[in-house]
C-alpha cells in the first residue's frame, strides 16, 4: 500500500476528502447517518461519524508514513489487552477477521467505539487515588511483556535527535538565538543523561506514554484512558509526572496520594523519581522539533499560529533555562520511596 505523497503544493490529508471518510466506514458494515465531526487531533485526523441504526463511532486516520503497520497494530495490541482486563482503555474495534487495521484509498485507518466524557479535572485526593489505582494496573499488565515494534522514551529519542532536527534540519529558530538555543541544550542534555545515570538500571516498561488530562475521560467517577497512540517503552514515573502541578509541596502530596493507589498494584521504584525533571524537559525538546516537523501539514500554521516567532523562541529559552536550575535541584520525595539512591 503506497501512502499519499507529500510535496510543496500538497499534503497527504488533502484527499481525505469527507466522502472518503465515509466510504471508509461503510465499508467495514456500518451505515453512515452523514453526521461527520473532526475532533481536535493534528497528528492524525480522527473524526466523530454518526452511525444509522447504532451509537456513533471514532474513526482514526493514520499520518502517512509515521509508523509501520506493526507498529500501529502493537497499539491497538496492547489497548485490546487492557481492554480484556477490564482496565478502562479505548480498544479499536475488530472486523469478522479480527483485523483492526484497514486501508481506504491510500489512508490506514482504525474505527473506535464513540467514548463519551469529560476531560479530567483532579479536584480531590480520591480522585488521584483512583487514577493511581488504574495506572497501577496498567504498568503491571504493562511490565508483563515488551513492546517489540514500538520506540523507546530515551534521551537520545527525545532529546538528541529533536535538538539535532531543529538545530541542523529545520530553519524554525531565529538566527540570532540559535547558538543560545545550541549551547543551553547541550548543557541541557548532559543534565538528564546524568539524571537516567543517577536513576539506572532504569527498567523499562509499556506506557501510554503521553498521559496528560486531555487523555483521560471521566465517567461516574472513573476515568477512561484514550489515545494509545504514542504508547512506547519507558520508565513508568513518565505516565504519572504529567498529573503533577503546583509548588513542590503541592506535587508531593498529589504524588504521594496517586501512589498510594498506585502501588496496590503495582511497585514503584523511588529512584525514577530524580527522571521528573528531565522528562518534562524532554518533553519541551520533543515538542518543538514535533511542531517543525509538522510545519507543511496546514492544520499546524492554524492551530500553533505562535510558533517560530522570535516571541516563541525567547519565551522557550527562558522556560529550559528555568528546566535547568530544576533538573539540578534534589527530587521530589514520597515517603514511601524508602529513601534517595
Amino acid at each position: 500500500m503506497n501512502p499519499p505523497s507529500a510535496d510543496p503544493v500538497t499534503h497527504p490529508y488533502d484527499a481525505l476528502l469527507p466522502e472518503v471518510i465515509l466510504d471508509a466506514v461503510e465499508q467495514q458494515g456500518f451505515r453512515c447517518s452523514g453526521e461527520l465531526l473532526a475532533l481536535n487531533s493534528y497528528e492524525n485526523r480522527v473524526y466523530r461519524i454518526g452511525i444509522e441504526d447504532g451509537p456513533p463511532l471514532a474513526a482514526k486516520f493514520y499520518r502517512p508514513e509515521r509508523w509501520s503497520d506493526a507498529q500501529i497494530l502493537e497499539e491497538h495490541g496492547f489497548a485490546a489487552e487492557l481492554h480484556e482486563h477490564e482496565i478502562p482503555a479505548v480498544a479499536p474495534l475488530a472486523d469478522a477477521n479480527d483485523a483492526t487495521l484497514h486501508e481506504h484509498d491510500g489512508y490506514r485507518y482504525t474505527l473506535f467505539p464513540w467514548q463519551p466524557g469529560r476531560v479530567a479535572e483532579l479536584n480531590t485526593d480520591e480522585h488521584y487515588r483512583v487514577l493511581g489505582r488504574y495506572l497501577g494496573r496498567l504498568h503491571a499488565l504493562g511490565a508483563a511483556r515488551s513492546f517489540v515494534h514500538r520506540p523507546r522514551l530515551t534521551p537520545q529519542t527525545f532529546g538528541h535527535e529533536p535538538v539535532q532536527y531543529l538545530l541542523q534540519e529545520s530553519d524554525q529558530i531565529p538566527r540570532h538565538l540559535t547558538e543560545a538555543y545550541r549551547s543551553l541544550t547541550e548543557q541541557l542534555l548532559t543534565l538528564i543523561e546524568q539524571r537516567f545515570t543517577d536513576a539506572a538500571p532504569v527498567r523499562e516498561i509499556r506506557l501510554h506514554g503521553d498521559c496528560h488530562l486531555g487523555n483521560l475521560l471521566w465517567i461516574d467517577e472513573a476515568p477512561h484512558i484514550v489515545d494509545f497512540d504514542d504508547c512506547r517503552s519507558g520508565p513508568a514515573v513518565q505516565d504519572l509526572w504529567m498529573l503533577l502541578s503546583g509548588e513542590r509541596g503541592e506535587q508531593e502530596h498529589q504524588l504521594a496520594t496517586v501512589l498510594e493507589g498506585y502501588t496496590a498494584f503495582c511497585s514503584f521504584d523511588a529512584r525514577e523519581l530524580q527522571l521528573v525533571e528531565a522528562l518534562r524537559t524532554l518533553r519541551l525538546l520533543h515538542y518543538s522539533a514535533w511542531l517543525a516537523q509538522r510545519w507543511s501539514d496546514p492544520a499546524f500554521p492554524q492551530a500553533f499560529p505562535w510558533f517560530g516567532n522570535d516571541r516563541y523562541w525567547e519565551e522557550q529559552v527562558l522556560i529550559l533555562r528555568e528546566q535547568q536550575a530544576l533538573l539540578q535541584e534534589p527530587p521530589l520525595q514520597w515517603s514511601g520511596g524508602g529513601g534517595y539512591f
